[in-house]
C-alpha cells in the first residue's frame, strides 16, 4: 500500500475531534510525517462544545464539525460549525455555526462540489441538509427529514437514531444509517430546491436488533459494508445504482423487491474472535485505499478487526484482530498514503499509531501513543 498519493512531498494535517466534558479544549491539530507516522502537535481550534465528528472539504480548504449537544443557543438541539483551514499552517479559523435540526448531531459529510453539508442527528433521528456559501460558511438548514420507528432492543432502539450520513459513489443518493430502526435510509438530494427526497422503497434493512452504525463503500463502487454496533458484525451489500435508478424511474413501490435491487444483502461477518462473551459495541469501519482490506473497531474488546477483501470484495474474510493499545476505540482512520492507521481510544485519552504492512494489511504498533482528551474522530487534510 506504499505510495498511494501522487505527491510524496505533500504536507498532511491531522485533526482530532473530541468530547469536551473533561479536559479537552476542542479540535486538536497535528502535522503528519508520512514516512514515519509521527504526529507533531500544533495546537487546538477555538474551543467549541463536543466537536465529536469532523469532515474536510474535497479541496481541503474547510473543516466542518458537529457540536454534539442537546441544547444550542438556549434552544433544544445541537449545531454544526465551519472552520477555514490555513493553507500554510494548517491551523483553523472559526467561521460560523448553525442549528443542526436535532439533538446530539453525531456525524456529517459534504459533497465534492462543496455545495451542501449533511448531518445525522442522533436523539430525534433526523437528517439535515445545509447549503454552503462559496466561502465555506454554513447557511441554515434547507431541509430536515425525520425517521420514524423502533427496534427490538428496548434500551437502544426505543426510537429512531440517525448515526451516520454518506453520499453514494457518484453522489446521486444520500444514505443515512439509523441505529434505532435497523435501516439505511436512502434519499435523493434535490440540489436545486435544497430538499431531501426519501426513497423508502430503496432503503435496505439489516437483521433486527443489529443497530447499524457506520457505512463504507469498496473503492470499486459495487459493494457497501455496514458495521453493526449492537450485534458486532458487518453486513455486506451489493450496490447496484443502475438497477436502482431503473426501479425508481418505473415507480416500483415493492420494498422487498427494491431492496434487493439497489442494495442486495449478501452476508454478515463477525468482528470478534470465536468464543468471546464480553460486552462489545462496534464503532467505525474503513477500507484501505487499495481496496484490499477492510477494518472495523471493537469497543469493549478494544481492537481493530482486519478483513481481507482481496479479489473477492463480496466475501471479506476475517484474518486478524489487533489490540488498539487503549480503551474504547470510537474511531480510527487510515492516512492518505495507506501506510498508517490511527486509533482514537476515547476512554484512555490516547491515539495509537500502527504501520499497515504492505500487501498483508496487518497492523504493527509503531510505539507512538499521543495523548488527547476523549478523542473520537480522526481526519486528514492536504495543504
Amino acid at each position: 500500500m506504499d505510495n498511494q498519493i501522487d505527491n510524496q512531498d505533500a504536507r498532511y494535517m491531522v485533526y482530532v475531534g473530541t468530547y469536551t466534558y473533561g479536559e479537552s479544549k476542542g479540535i486538536y491539530i497535528f502535522s503528519l510525517d508520512t514516512s514515519t507516522g509521527k504526529l507533531e502537535p500544533l495546537g487546538t481550534s477555538r474551543k467549541i462544545e463536543n466537536p465529536s465528528y469532523l469532515a474536510v472539504s474535497s479541496d481541503n480548504r474547510y473543516l466542518y464539525t458537529v457540536m454534539e449537544t442537546d441544547e444550542f443557543n438556549g434552544e433544544k438541539g445541537g449545531a454544526v460549525g465551519s472552520f477555514l483551514v490555513d493553507q500554510k499552517s494548517g491551523l483553523l479559523e472559526f467561521m460560523n455555526c448553525q442549528p443542526a435540526g436535532g439533538r446530539a448531531p453525531c456525524h456529517l459529510c459534504c459533497d465534492r462540489k462543496n455545495m451542501y453539508l449533511y448531518s445525522a442527528n442522533y436523539r430525534e433521528g433526523t437528517v439535515s441538509m445545509f447549503p454552503l456559501e462559496r466561502d465555506g460558511s454554513i447557511l441554515p438548514a434547507s431541509d430536515v427529514a425525520r425517521h420514524e420507528g423502533c427496534g427490538p432492543n428496548k434500551e437502544r432502539q426505543e426510537s429512531a437514531h440517525a448515526h451516520f450520513v454518506t453520499l453514494t459513489p457518484g453522489e446521486k443518493y444520500l444514505c443515512a444509517v439509523d441505529l434505532g430502526i435497523d435501516r439505511v435510509m436512502v434519499y435523493e438530494p434535490d440540489r436545486e430546491q435544497g430538499r431531501l427526497i426519501h426513497l423508502k422503497e430503496l432503503s435496505p434493512g439489516v437483521r433486527p436488533g443489529s443497530g447499524p452504525r457506520h457505512m463504507v463503500y469498496h473503492p470499486g463502487g459495487s459493494y457497501a459494508y455496514v458495521v453493526n454496533e449492537l450485534s458486532s458484525d458487518i453486513a455486506v451489500f451489493k450496490y447496484n445504482p443502475a438497477q436502482g435508478d431503473k426501479n425508481a424511474t418505473q415507480g416500483d413501490r415493492n420494498p422487498g423487491q427494491a431492496n434487493k435491487v439497489l442494495f442486495e444483502e449478501i452476508r454478515y461477518i463477525s468482528t470478534l474472535p470465536a468464543g468471546f462473551k464480553g460486552e462489545n459495541y462496534c464503532a467505525a469501519i474503513h477500507v484501505s485505499p487499495d481496496g484490499k482490506f477492510l477494518y472495523a473497531s471493537n469497543r469493549g474488546h478494544d481492537s481493530i478487526a482486519i478483513l481481507n477483501t482481496g479479489d473477492c470484495p463480496e466475501n471479506p474474510g476475517l484474518v486478524s484482530i489487533t489490540s488498539t493499545r487503549g480503551r474504547f476505540p470510537r474511531d480510527f482512520a487510515i492516512d492518505p498514503t495507506g501506510n498508517f492507521l490511527f486509533a482514537a481510544n476515547q476512554h484512555s485519552d490516547s491515539i495509537a499509531c500502527f504501520k499497515i504492512l504492505p500487501g498483508e494489511g496487518m497492523l504493527e504498533f509503531t510505539g507512538q501513543i499521543v495523548n488527547v482528551p476523549a478523542p473520537v474522530c480522526v481526519k486528514f487534510a492536504r495543504i
